[in-house]
């Protein structure tokens, strides 16, 4: 008998998570590198945040806590959709989970069946295809190009719907472009949404406050009211809070939603570690300044990295609205070889060699379902940053 299931070979682990695990380990063996894979701040987590959580073990709110979150916690998040979005929702319409990935997870599980298909704009972050094939769903992907920024458009979003459709997962800013649709449009999108009433909307805002320029943050049920009762709204603490180790992530959305979502986390996690509720009850509801600030030396970043891709030839790096990557094209690259005698025939090929000549690990783009290109995270030091860059346009001239 065959020990594992079917269902496993419909996914793949994480590209993400690989990329910088193959880069520790060079660095573990000696190797100068530089990791420019993880989608995480470098910022420590606010002092007032860290301060919360150990005045919750003082306290000893260390023990279970409600399935999918605490009351206190569920008001703030609620607080926090009304102050920031304009959004009315009661504790009863909120979920809290193990992050954001568990939230979405939780979502597709309680709501898919086989056959359903979940339409993704391309490029995507690279955990929503395999969530949805884990649920026994389908991904139906609808690729954005380079010529709109890699934001989807009102027809591309019409053509990939059909009978069969339950969802349309919408990332903005996203993971892996950067990319923010602006007020019209995501009009554009929701006007398409509101002639298929069949199709409920799951918006990953994890990046929401990662905002830059005269780029201004909204969501779907925002934008257009009338969708407020077939959408999720995820968000967590994890990206704008320096708080990815902390674990929390949450979502509103229609109560019989919530409900099915709670159900299967009670199946599966129980509840989100309570001392990390209570820093992220802090995080909600404490003083906000620190996130402008932090957002100043992401914009002063993008800014580097963004002009210094764009001097290499064959590379086109869009400037984003938001998050903190980049997803330059390296269609002028492919078919080249490299100063090592690396072939240059795939994104993968120009990430594989890159880290092999050069020390500098970077996802390549058909991880995220558009190619050929890759994603640098410019969560990390200026100078960190600069010397990667450097390394990347010396790899690049030397491609022939």
């Amino acid at each position: 008998m065959e020990l594992l299931s079917a269902t496993l070979a419909r996914v793949k682990p994480s590209p993400t998570i690989a990329v910088t695990t193959k880069a520790a380990e060079l660095k573990a063996a000696g190797q100068d590198v530089i990791g420019l894979g993880a989608g995480e701040p470098d910022f420590d987590t606010p002092q007032n945040i860290k301060d919360a959580a150990i005045a919750a073990i003082d306290l000893g709110r260390t023990k279970y806590t409600p399935v999918d979150g605490i009351p206190e916690l569920k008001r703030a998040i609620c607080e926090k959709f009304k102050r920031d979005n304009g959004l009315d929702y009661t504790p009863a319409q909120v979920t809290v989970g193990t992050g954001g990935k568990q939230v979405l997870y939780n979502a597709l599980m309680a709501t898919l069946n086989p056959g359903d298909e979940v339409v993704i704009p391309a490029p995507y972050w690279v955990s929503y295809p395999d969530m949805v094939l884990l649920a026994q769903g389908t991904p139906v992907i609808a690729e954005a190009q380079l010529q709109t920024g890699y934001k989807l458009t009102a027809e591309q979003l019409e053509a990939a719907m059909t009978p069969k459709t339950k969802w349309l997962i919408f990332n903005s800013p996203s993971n892996p472009t950067g990319a923010g649709y602006n007020r019209d449009e995501l009009k554009a999108l929701t006007d398409v949404l509101m002639q298929h009433p069949h199709v409920w909307v799951m918006t990953d805002d994890m990046y929401e406050h990662l905002a830059y320029d005269d780029f201004r943050f909204c969501t779907p049920a925002e934008v257009e009211p009338r969708l407020h009762d077939r959408t999720l709204t995820v968000n967590g603490v994890s990206k704008a809070y320096a708080m990815t180790g902390w674990r929390i992530g949450y979502a509103a959305g229609p109560e019989k939603l919530i409900a099915a979502m709670r159900k299967i986390q009670s199946q599966s996690t129980s509840n989100p570690c309570s001392v990390s509720q209570w820093a992220a009850v802090e995080a909600l509801t404490g003083p906000q300044d620190f996130i402008a600030e932090n957002n100043a030396v992401f914009k002063r970043r993008r800014d580097l990295v963004a002009s210094m891709l764009n001097e290499i030839e064959g590379v086109t790096c869009p400037v984003p609205e938001g998050a903190f990557y980049v997803y330059p094209s390296i269609a002028g690259l492919i078919g080249k070889t490299s100063a090592g005698g690396a072939e240059i025939g795939s994104d993968e090929d120009f990430a594989t060699a890159l880290l092999e000549e050069t020390g500098v690990a970077v996802v390549f783009g058909a991880a995220f379902g558009l190619s050929p290109a890759f994603r640098i995270s410019y969560a990390t030091s200026d100078a960190a940053l600069t010397e990667a860059c450097t390394r990347i346009q010396r790899f690049c001239a030397g491609l022939r």
